[in-house]
């Protein structure tokens, strides 16, 4: 037993006056406690690490996988806290009346039910309890704070009996109350949200994302991404959105879901697929078709065949043409030239004055012939270029473009559901006279089996144009005609027009607007293995989302709900995307406040952008603190001097349902080289850490552009849209529409004078007026974002409830800009491509990659110079008339709701 008699202790110094009034004793004010360091930590924002936990292991499990195969300017906005009301004197003085208006405008979400909010309440009060707490005890005063005794007070105070100790209690608790109210008032953030007590520093969060964007792991997660074929619908595609479902859910995104279509598609059979020259029978010869298997050590799965998307199933003969790039201009030649395609098999290749793989082959059908082959030349994707895989950038002898043939400017998504959701039960059209499918078969091939069809065509039909040539070596090039040798092509392929495709989706909700919505999107699937198509964009958006994912584990959250998505089936017609827009198309009008598009994130060097001129000067701003990882020059300083612009959105990826179905104002963003082996299977990891980006420097730098550009919009307390430059831009495509109405009506040389005098031309007075009157309001509109910032300043960044409301009702009448600019009037839209509603953004109806300003208005115009006489003529004018005085009233309209 211990005698406790016998225990020496040593006599501990007697404290001082500030040791003993301190938070703890000085003998443990060197050491803080591990709970005090987490807080101090936090106190200090975000520079330090994520904690343990945050990131996540690339590594995909692959137990029980089945191979996948195809046979079966300004100051920071941060600060903007006021923003005066637009008409002077407004009699609305009530937070709560405000409120409620502001509710049934849907400026402002609903009162959270259920304990979701009110536990998220609680942890942000929790925090600012904590963080003000720990702040307060840092601090030491150097002199001594003598309390009052209130002596004279007590003494007058009458004398504490036991009957009146509830009385006593129920004072207390009434002080006690009192004082935690007027505390709460100081600190909390007012009803609305504002940014009033945000404990993240903008600032530090912008700069946390750009310093913790890793090379390495962007790397990694393309690495495994293409390891294996992953087509739309297949086995491999699935694994991957198992595998990203996966990355989303450990990156701490809210309501990770996987949401199904069922949709059509088609795959190739192995002896389904035939080229072959059969007769004379001197020249039997019959092509390889597909590519010779890749020998990519980190590939190990087969490749997919080569086939195109969408196409029609069929076994054709007839005498083989060639009609250069496959346009009609290409088939007017070919008529000109006295050379008969009614019955042909159609040789053409791909680019040049016609891009749109699909269009080549609806030129070709409309043209009479009864099949048509599109083949890779080298002048545009080959040897001429530079040297080939495996020595170079450039697509190989043996190399295939694959690709959709589906008329994706006509009919965008699943061609069985145009204008509404492939869901389950869905009513379906058929595939015959589908208006988004071709009526004839097609294949691709690489120019190693074009030559072959090219040297058999000499001495048939009549030496070609010299603008026809291609780079094909050993080759005369004639066009061929009826006695040219025959040719079959063979297509017979699997169809199903309820397969599963599956996006990937998640989401950070957000603090003050959870309703309001930034997306963010990539598409998933490719033809092959999809190294910079779309793996590289697929890479870059795991990193990001890892990086966002860090973020909320420290406890941050943006002011708007950041929404993550991974399409799938975007190589067959921008499926995936197209059908969640359709799905929640009335949400999006309502809520989305813009979409951000990475599809092919990088295949070389040069920082481009297409976009609604709305993010002209949030581009501006993200690229003027991010820089090039080679020259070391900020990005901005380069796209300037090179007199880069914002480009047109045309029909090129994910975008097209955003902006030109729901009216969501979107932006397309990646780093392009001069070419690289598209839709091949040498588009895969070996060439991106050869050619593509070896040290993925370009990848960590488009991963920092996208999540700043992803902050600028979701965590800005006013948007940063720019509608100076949008009516500047307006005004130039109502100028651009003006000179391509006059060279549409144009008459031949040889036209007679009444013929020139009975000719009208558009009327462009209204579309005009409608321009001039966007440009007055915008700069009116603008001014009110500048006065906000002098403001804020005066007032010292504080707002109140009715300041936070009217600042969120000018974001909403930004956001909406777009979505009033849709023709949604009973049967809007592109008379004949309804399902296009913007009225200045779509693709143009026979150049489907390309942009088409005012697209109702150019597609009658274009009809002019199809028409066959001179009635045909004038109901042409008078449609693109119609068409131009409709874009005027919906232009005037949306221009005076931005005001009112």
């Amino acid at each position: 037993m211990v005698n406790e008699k016998s225990q020496d202790y040593q006599s501990l110094p007697i404290p001082t006056y500030d040791e003993a009034v301190s938070s703890r004793p000085s003998s443990s004010q060197s050491h803080p406690r591990a709970e005090e360091s987490d807080h101090d930590a936090e106190r200090r924002g975000l520079l330090g690490s994520p904690p343990e936990g945050a990131r996540r292991s690339s590594r995909w499990a692959s137990d029980g996988y089945q191979a996948p195969t195809v046979e079966s300017a300004r100051t920071s906005i941060d600060s903007d806290l006021f923003l005066p009301s637009s008409r002077s004197g407004s009699a609305r003085e009530s937070d709560e009346g405000l409120r409620q208006e502001m509710t049934q405008m849907d400026v402002l979400d609903p009162p959270a039910d259920g304990s979701d909010g009110q536990s998220r309440i609680r942890n942000e009060f929790s925090k600012r309890i904590t963080s003000l707490t720990k702040s307060l005890s840092s601090f030491h005063l150097s002199f001594q704070v003598r309390v009052p005794s209130f002596s004279f007070i007590r003494s007058r105070l009458p004398t504490y009996t036991p009957g009146m100790a509830i009385l006593w209690r129920l004072f207390g608790l009434f002080v006690l109350i009192f004082v935690g109210y007027l505390f709460v008032s100081m600190i909390a953030p007012p009803r609305g949200g504002g940014s009033i007590g945000r404990i993240f520093e903008p600032e530090l969060v912008r700069q946390y994302v750009q310093s913790n964007m890793n090379e390495d792991s962007i790397r990694t997660y393309l690495e495994h991404l293409t390891s294996f074929d992953h087509v739309a619908g297949t086995s491999g595609d699935f694994a991957l959105a198992q595998y990203v479902e996966g990355h989303f859910t450990t990156s701490r995104l809210d309501d990770v879901e996987m949401a199904e279509y069922e949709v059509y598609l088609n795959w190739p059979t192995k002896s389904g697929r035939r080229v072959a020259i059969v007769d004379p029978p001197e020249l039997a010869w019959e092509a390889e078709i597909d590519e010779e298997p890749n020998k990519d050590p980190g590939q190990s799965r087969q490749q997919t065949l080569v086939f195109h998307g969408h196409s029609r199933a069929g076994n054709v003969t007839g005498p083989l043409l060639y009609a250069n790039y496959g346009a009609r201009e290409d088939f007017q030649k070919l008529k000109e030239m006295g050379i008969d395609v009614a019955g042909a098999v159609v040789l053409v290749r791909y680019f040049g004055s016609q891009g749109d793989r699909a269009l080549k082959v609806k030129a070709a059908e409309l043209a009479g012939a009864v099949g048509c082959i599109i083949y890779s030349d080298p002048n545009e994707d080959g040897f001429v270029k530079g040297d080939t895989w495996p020595d170079g950038r450039w697509m190989p002898k043996n190399g295939v473009q694959r690709g959709a043939v589906s008329l994706m400017s006509w009919v965008v998504g699943d061609v069985l559901t145009p204008g509404w959701a492939s869901t389950k039960d869905a009513k379906r059209i058929s595939t015959d006279d589908n208006p988004g499918l071709v009526n004839i078969p097609s294949i691709p091939l690489s120019w190693r089996d074009a030559q072959k069809l090219l040297q058999a065509l000499k001495k048939h039909g009549k030496k070609v144009p010299k603008e026809w040539i291609g780079g094909v070596p050993e080759v005369e090039w004639w066009s061929g005609d009826k006695s040219s040798p025959t040719v079959n092509l063979k297509n017979e392929q699997e169809e199903d027009k309820k397969k599963p495709i599956w996006n990937v989706l998640g989401k950070i909700t957000g603090l003050e607007q959870r309703d309001k919505s930034i997306i963010v999107g990539n598409h998933r699937d490719a033809w092959c293995v999809g190294g910079a198509d779309p793996g590289s964009g697929t890479a870059i958006l795991l990193e990001v989302v890892r990086i966002f994912g860090d973020m909320v584990a420290l406890g941050w959250r943006p002011l708007r709900t950041i929404r993550f998505a991974s399409w799938d089936g975007e190589e067959y017609n921008l499926i995936g995307s197209t059908e969640w827009v359709e799905d929640n198309v009335d949400y999006l009008r309502r809520n989305a406040f813009a979409y951000l598009n990475v599809d092919t994130g990088v295949s070389g060097s040069d920082f481009r952008a297409a976009a609604s001129p709305l993010f002209h000067r949030a581009l501006l701003r993200v690229l003027d603190r991010t820089v090039d990882p080679i020259s070391n020059k900020t990005l901005r300083s380069i796209w300037e001097k090179s007199n880069s612009r914002l480009a047109g959105l045309g029909a090129g990826s994910d975008y097209v349902a955003f902006q030109d179905i729901a009216g969501t104002s979107s932006m397309d963003i990646h780093f392009s080289g001069p070419g690289f082996p598209y839709h091949s299977c040498f588009d895969n990891f070996q060439w991106m850490t050869k050619f593509g980006d070896p040290t993925f420097g370009y990848h960590k730098t488009m991963a920092q552009v996208w999540a700043l550009l992803i902050l600028e919009l979701a965590d800005r307390p006013v948007l940063p849209f720019d509608f100076v430059a949008y009516a500047s831009a307006i005004q130039g495509y109502v100028a651009d529409l003006e000179k391509y109405a006059e060279s549409q009506a144009a008459l031949p040389a040889k036209s007679t004078m009444k013929e020139r005098a009975n000719r009208k031309k558009l009327d462009m007075a209204a579309l005009k007026t409608a321009a001039d009157h966007f440009s007055k309001n915008a700069a009116t509109f603008q001014e009110l974002q500048f006065d906000w910032d002098e403001k804020s300043a005066r007032t010292g960044a504080v707002e109140n409830s009715v300041q936070a409301i009217k600042r969120m009702s000018h974001n909403s009448r930004m956001a909406n800009f777009d979505t009033h600019l849709l023709d949604l009037e009973e049967g809007g839209g592109v008379p004949g491509r309804e399902q296009f509603k913007h009225i200045i953004f779509a693709p143009q109806a026979w150049s489907g990659y390309d942009e088409a300003y005012f697209p109702a208005v150019r597609d009658a115009l274009d009809n002019i110079t199809a028409a066959s006489d001179s009635g045909a003529v004038t109901a042409a004018m008078e449609a693109a008339q119609k068409q131009a005085d409709k874009c005027a009233k919906i232009l005037q309209k949306a221009a005076h709701k931005l005001l009112h």
